[in-house]
């Protein structure tokens, strides 16, 4: 969420050489996606960020398609198939590109937000806030006169692990945002991907294929260049930023969101829920978890001596949040788990990108290696999991 499956959020999700892989095979009524981020990419690091959305990490699985609002019946009966199509990609292209650009600002937004001494010490209250935010939201788009999803409620008891999970993926990914320049907070996400490989493997006994395998070790090496030398880098203001605590803090990010992951996969194949349902059920519950919390671990600000425009910055995340879910869920719909993680890739690119760029670092930053040898690895890593997925399916 803050930052952004959620920014989870990447945040990679493509079927692994096993079909019912929890996380990279795709449920035979469901479409896979990931995060992010994130993923969320979910698996692949929902690298996109996102703190911002919890969403894109709870869509590993994806949605069921009876589920989702049929765009072509709104175009009405009586138009032609090709007015049809263009119409859907018109609307698909514009949804794809509002969660593209929500997904940068809300990384960007909550960056400003924290860099205000008055709000870096409220992190679970700030995460309380997205939480409530994606509740309404959900329970806006499950009302019967959208029914843009149908809500199923669970049980509290078997729903506080996972939001248990959910809260602190949430949180942390806050502080290494909080304590992290924008490039390496986005670039550890990427991690994501071999960390739920790596879980699979070990908990479920899930194997990759081989040449996928091999990609995962230059996109490690890419990150791990990048916290050797970001924490020593002195040729841009963000360097104190980015200290040996915000490696810390981002990988533990990493490790808790991965968990959170891999639970996300199980809990849909176990109760037969698609990720607006089971985002639904734990969003709530997790607010509720945070706020009774905020008392002995948030020092809140003043209301009259913060700044206005951090408080209208707030409420600019938030809504940022609330369009994040509403755009995933038509991309889901609309673009299936591919493109979606292209998306995703497109988001963690562009957040790179205009952090490096805000950051003024040159290009001989000699962490601009480890930037591109990781984007480089998590694209092939893309491309030959989508191979993959053709030659399964």
């Amino acid at each position: 969420m803050t930052a952004d499956r959620a920014d989870a959020m990447g945040r990679g999700s493509m079927s692994m050489s096993q079909p019912d892989s929890p996380i990279f095979a795709r449920h035979p009524d469901r479409n896979s996606i990931t995060i992010d981020g994130d993923a969320n990419e979910k698996e692949g690091g929902r690298s996109e960020s996102s703190s911002a959305t919890l969403l894109e990490m709870d869509m590993d699985d994806g949605p069921r398609k009876q589920d989702y609002l049929d765009v072509e019946k709104q175009a009405g009966d009586g138009s032609r198939p090709r007015d049809k199509a263009r119409s859907s990609r018109a609307r698909l292209t514009i949804w794809m590109t509002l969660n593209t650009v929500a997904t940068v600002a809300i990384v960007f937004t909550n960056k400003a937000i924290f860099d205000d001494p008055s709000f870096r010490q409220s992190q679970v209250a700030f995460a309380t806030f997205h939480l409530f935010i994606t509740a309404l939201t959900l329970y806006i788009l499950s009302l019967p006169r959208i029914s843009l999803f149908v809500s199923t409620p669970m049980r509290l008891r078997p729903m506080l692990p996972l939001a248990t999970a959910m809260c602190l993926n949430v949180i942390f990914q806050n502080l290494s945002l909080t304590y992290s320049s924008i490039t390496f907070y986005q670039i550890a996400r990427i991690l994501f991907t071999p960390m739920v490989a790596l879980i699979n493997y070990l908990f479920y006994q899930k194997s990759i294929p081989r040449n996928v395998a091999y990609t995962l070790l230059p996109m490690c090496l890419g990150v791990f260049i990048i916290s050797y030398y970001e924490p020593k880098s002195t040729h841009h203001p963000e360097a104190e930023q980015t200290s040996m605590l915000s490696v810390f803090l981002a990988l533990t990010s990493v490790f808790i969101g991965s968990i959170y992951t891999v639970w996300i996969a199980s809990y849909q194949r176990k109760y037969e829920m698609n990720g607006f349902q089971l985002l639904f059920n734990q969003a709530p519950i997790g607010g509720v978890m945070l706020m009774v919390l905020i008392p002995w671990t948030d020092k809140l600000p003043s209301v009259r001596t913060a700044p206005v425009d951090k408080w209208v910055m707030i409420l600019f995340s938030g809504g940022l949040a609330a369009l994040i879910n509403l755009s995933q869920f038509f991309i889901i719909a609309g673009a299936g788990a591919v493109s979606s993680t292209v998306v995703g890739h497109v988001k963690t690119c562009a957040i790179v990108a205009l952090g490096w760029i805000i950051s003024r670092r040159p290009v001989t930053d000699r962490s601009a290696f480890g930037v591109i040898l990781a984007i480089t690895s998590i694209v092939i890593y893309t491309i030959i999991m989508m191979k993959q997925t053709k030659t399964t399916s």
